[in-house]
């Protein structure tokens, strides 16, 4: 009889997996990788500017050119592209249906200045749009190992996205340089050609920035959503301006017409990001004394994976990246959702003490078409980190 149990457990993980995230090859799991599929696996890259089959490695010019020039056509000719100052280039037009499985790319130049647009069949609005680096949790702009599901982030800068993205009629994606140098992209947007349910939802992401935070004011993740579907992640950014600890703050999630109060209330930052005690191990060193250390983790669905401590000189300020994704535990709306979260310490006191510090983050989630308009990109000086 126990056995019977678990062989019925294991068919019904599988088959709750195969029915939440695989539809006729749209995305695959290790539930479901042997099953069979109609789907069409296409790849665009600037080997292939269109991903259209047969047509990879056929070009004449590009930025390999030179060092190719002994070798010839199908050696590495287009790898990558060049991204003049204030202008915006073209990384992907497909047209549907389909979604979109897997991102890589690598950025030069600053990665704040490159501005990611992602728009869904023939809308003039984006669905995303994000800082390059902070749409692959990099928001400070160094490299920092990060290994989860929907992002890894792997030396020296190789960015990658796994979030799906189904879109029923069309896709563009853009990267804008608003830097005054001009920058490089390789890339790859690996997609499907498939049948696409009438219940998928359309891919978001939006970014916000202050710095300082207002004293007293809760930081708004986000505020402008408006329709049916589910949050799926945040990236943090957090720059602290004061010494001492500063995650006391709790994270609130308003949704279908909550007012003053939400619905759900977390207990604090590091508990929304899964850790817990300032994100301590206090490990003992030689002597045997604890040692008060921030400790960097990385998993499939959280972790503090960027930890820059001050050096003494010029870079004084203390800076981490951390991310959660609600891929197990979505945050399900019905009509809308704002997101906010405070920033707050402690006085010697032991009370409270609401910081102003430099916060930046990136919401992701998932809705039916039409979005409301995000918020105007704030300008590049106040993207800058310095």
């Amino acid at each position: 009889m126990k056995r019977r149990i678990l062989i019925l457990a294991s068919s019904f993980l599988s088959l709750t997996v195969f029915s939440q995230t695989g539809f006729n090859g749209l995305n695959m799991n290790m539930g479901n990788i042997y099953m069979m599929s109609d789907a069409k696996t296409r790849s665009i890259s600037p080997e292939n500017f269109t991903g259209e089959k047969g047509k990879g490695g056929m070009a004449t010019e590009g930025t390999g050119k030179n060092a190719s020039r002994d070798l010839g056509k199908g050696w590495k000719v287009s790898p990558s592209v060049v991204i003049k100052a204030h202008t915006t280039f073209n990384v992907a037009e497909i047209t549907g249906p389909g979604s979109i499985q897997h991102i890589w790319m690598t950025p030069t130049g600053n990665w704040r200045y490159s501005i990611l647009r992602f728009y869904w069949d023939d809308e003039t609005k984006p669905s995303v749009e994000v800082p390059v680096g902070d749409f692959f949790g990099m928001g400070w702009g160094k490299f920092s190992h990060l290994n989860s599901l929907a992002v890894n982030v792997n030396p020296g800068s190789g960015f990658n996205c796994y979030w799906p993205m189904p879109f029923r009629r069309k896709c563009r994606i853009t990267m804008e340089n608003i830097n005054n140098e001009d920058m490089v992209l390789y890339y790859q947007v690996d997609y499907t050609l498939t049948d696409v349910p009438k219940d998928a939802a359309y891919f978001h992401a939006q970014f916000r920035r202050v710095n300082p935070l207002p004293y007293k004011k809760d930081f708004v993740i986000v505020d402008s959503i408006v329709g049916k579907g589910q949050y799926v992640g945040t990236y943090m950014a957090y720059g602290s301006h004061n010494n001492g600890w500063w995650g006391e703050g709790e994270i609130k999630f308003f949704m279908d017409g909550d007012t003053d109060y939400p619905t759900i209330n977390g207990t604090g930052t590091e508990d929304y990001f899964n850790g817990a005690y300032d994100f301590d191990t206090r490990k003992k060193n030689a002597a045997g004394v604890d040692e008060v250390n921030y400790t960097e983790y990385s998993t499939p669905y959280v972790g503090l994976h960027q930890v820059i401590k001050g050096d003494g000189h010029y870079e004084i300020a203390q800076r981490f990246g951390m991310y959660r994704w609600h891929i197990m535990d979505p945050i399900r709306f019905e009509k809308n959702l704002k997101v906010t979260i405070q920033a707050l310490g402690w006085r010697h006191d032991g009370r409270y003490l609401p910081l102003q510090d430099d916060i930046a983050t990136t919401a992701f989630w998932y809705q039916s078409e039409p979005h409301n308009s995000f918020p105007k990109l704030t300008d590049k000086d106040h993207l800058e980190v310095n």
